[in-house]
């Protein structure tokens, strides 16, 4: 039995694509191995977010060379569809495939096996128009699944690659999406995370349907006990989404709502598609619709041309909205994009003050909803053992809580009531309930 051994880096998405390539293989009769072991075929799923993602691929394509010099080796993702000519010149790669046509990779191993010369399957990402269907009906090791609604993206941001990595917007077809769903349930998930490119975007590319529509049509999916959203845009936070959370039992309390920045003039030089003012409201809007809400966001510290009082703006947002987790990144040049090109580049010294400030502002905004939570009782999914102590179990609250909690091993991937005991961050400590009604939030 042919082996195939699989490394992904990068988002989620690309976590999601491996699983359905991993169905491709298996269909064809393939044992999947540890990417550490001899395998026949090994599969890179790249990313190439920023300069380092290129990097790290490379390296992770030249380990697997390494390995097993005799194996047939195959880069796909994000890298391989913006570079494929660098990819190609990797001594020892034999098949690229880009972010489409995956299921042309097995036909090219095939092929390559015959011929023995490499082939480049790279198309050109921007004339795609149409979603192309990866199912998952389960997922090898998570308790979570991700279900993949949409992909591409058409906003073009100043610092941002992905529209080249992956095409313009295109969304899934929402009966494939409902039918996974199902899967799912069937499969034992009790969770979906909705997950995309620019996922708030499911649906502009369709007439008569939208996301609101999707989330109302999956809250009627039996024996689906949570839906997560991965993360959508303040500017996609419509009138009609917000009544569609507010009028979910399913919704989770957790949205990430990506800010990038918090200063008007900065987010204009990004191309972003809104005011603070903007968002702002929104983030309040939902906050409403769903009390005890917490709100992630990613923030670009250092942008170019980020003076110290933009950066203040950015510093007195974040404590004006009060998230509940940001992830904070120096801004880094990424090749090929029109912000790497701006002159007005931040030194480092200042990039790396910067940052540490806005880290220490957001553990504390961390710890402050946490505390707002100790002592009551939340729902949470354990997903695995602790790794420093076996008789714990680890895993996330609605509200996307880190819990530890003592917890036996075959509550893996059921809903468990537990109160929080102490909180704190990055972990809150918990003990099990017994009834689950008295969980607080629906």
């Amino acid at each position: 039995m042919r082996k195939v051994a699989f490394h992904t880096l990068g988002c989620k998405v690309n976590h999601y694509e491996t699983e359905a390539i991993w169905q491709l293989f298996q269909h064809e009769g393939y044992e999947k191995t540890s990417f550490e072991e001899t395998a026949d075929v090994y599969v890179i799923n790249t990313c190439t977010v920023t300069n380092t993602g290129d990097k790290k691929s490379r390296q992770v394509i030249r380990r697997a060379i390494r390995r097993n010099p005799e194996a047939v080796i195959c880069v796909t993702g994000c890298y391989a569809q913006t570079s494929p000519a660098e990819v190609m010149a990797i001594p020892g790669v034999d098949v690229v495939v880009g972010t489409q046509d995956r299921h042309k990779m097995i036909p090219y191993i095939e092929e390559f096996r015959r011929e023995r010369e490499p082939i480049n399957g790279v198309g050109n990402i921007m004339k795609t128009r149409v979603y192309e269907e990866l199912d998952v009906p389960a997922f090898t090791d998570r308790t979570r699944a991700s279900l993949k609604i949409q992909e591409g993206c058409n906003n073009f941001c100043t610092f941002c690659i992905i529209p080249w990595a992956r095409g313009l917007l295109r969304s899934r077809d929402p009966q494939e999406v409902l039918k996974q769903a199902d899967q799912l349930v069937a499969a034992g998930y009790k969770e979906i995370v909705l997950t995309g490119i620019h996922t708030g975007g499911y649906g502009e590319d369709m007439k008569e349907y939208n996301l609101a529509r999707l989330l109302r049509e999956l809250e009627q999916v039996d024996g689906l006990k949570r839906i997560r959203i991965s993360s959508i845009e303040a500017s996609q936070i419509t009138e009609e989404v917000i009544e569609a959370i507010d009028d979910s039992e399913k919704i989770v309390r957790h949205l990430h709502v990506p800010m990038q920045s918090g200063s008007d003039t900065v987010l204009k030089r990004m191309r972003r598609k809104y005011t603070m003012a903007f968002y702002k409201e929104r983030v309040d809007r939902l906050k409403e619709a769903l009390p005890g809400l917490a709100v992630t966001s990613d923030v670009i510290v250092a942008f170019p041309g980020e003076t110290e009082e933009e950066f203040l703006e950015t510093y007195k947002s974040v404590q004006e909205i009060g998230f509940s987790e940001l992830h904070v990144f120096p801004y880094s040049k990424r090749t090929g994009t029109p912000a790497a090109r701006m002159t007005d580049q931040v030194e480092d010294e200042v990039k790396h003050a910067r940052v540490r400030r806005l880290i220490e502002l957001s553990d504390q905004q961390a710890k402050e909803y946490a505390a707002r939570h100790e002592n009551t009782v939340l729902e949470m999914i354990p997903e695995e053992k602790d790794k420093e102590n076996e008789h714990l179990l680890v895993g996330y609250t609605d509200n996307y809580l880190k819990v530890k909690a003592p917890l036996t091993e075959d509550s893996i991937g059921s809903i468990v009531a537990v109160r929080i005991t102490k909180a704190g961050y990055p972990y809150n400590e918990g003990e099990p309930v017994k009834h689950l009604e008295t969980a607080a939030g629906k």
